[in-house]
């Protein structure tokens, strides 16, 4: 979904950059709380993950291919701020040594696979987490239907900047077909990623993922009623 360069007019740049650059100031605040010495080098392998799979792409259908945006991934494990500022550093070294998404749409590309999919992916995750048994086995199951959703909803939303500002003659029917169509392929695989990443990492340190932490609260407590 890396957007190019000349895709979109300048007004529509211009604003996501500013959304973009709101957003991250935002993230580098809040931050601070979810940050410590444990989760610090955490923050440092997820965005090396996200790095590494952004490259490598899979399959999809008719030609097409995909690829992980990491968003709800890299928020259940460290954090929506701490996850918002991974996916920013990643996009911006792919944009400007890689050429992987335009430089004039960075902001764009942040605000599609960082905001969105960072903010959408853990609402999801946490509102499956309020109806999911309070179990551990559930967070990865909680984080697979958030990562599904936040990357359709990132393809949405890219349709709807299209729609206020695109710079390329592409049918509005035809781009909303295949954006949605296809990343809902795309969102499958990366809840699968999400599922089997999470649930690892779940398996053996649980107090190192974010979104698990809930979870944690809730045993001990649980333990002294029944005792």
């Amino acid at each position: 979904m890396h957007v190019p360069d000349g895709f979109l007019d300048a007004p529509t740049s211009i604003a996501t950059a500013g959304v973009a650059a709101v957003a991250v100031t935002i993230a580098l605040r809040g931050a601070r709380r979810e940050v410590d010495d444990r989760i610090a080098p955490l923050a440092g392998l997820v965005a090396t993950f996200v790095f590494a799979t952004q490259m490598l792409n899979f399959p999809v259908a008719g030609g097409t291919s995909g690829h992980l945006m990491g968003g709800a991934l890299a928020a259940v494990l460290v954090g929506p701020y701490t996850g918002l500022l991974c996916l920013t550093v990643v996009l911006a070294v792919q944009s400007l040594l890689f050429a992987d998404g335009g430089i004039t749409a960075l902001g764009t590309n942040v605000v599609l696979m960082g905001v969105v999919t960072v903010v959408v992916g853990y609402l999801v995750f946490r509102a499956a987490q309020l109806v999911l048994p309070k179990r551990l086995s559930m967070v990865a199951p909680a984080a697979a239907l958030g990562a599904l959703v936040s990357v359709v909803l990132a393809a949405a939303t890219f349709v709807g900047l299209y729609v206020v500002g695109g710079a390329v003659p592409i049918p509005l029917d035809t781009l909303l077909t295949a954006m949605v169509g296809v990343h809902v392929l795309i969102g499958i695989g990366e809840a699968v990623i999400t599922f089997l990443v999470v649930a690892s990492i779940v398996a053996v340190r649980p107090d190192l993922v974010h979104g698990a932490r809930r979870v944690l609260d809730v045993r001990p407590l649980e333990t002294r009623v029944s005792a």
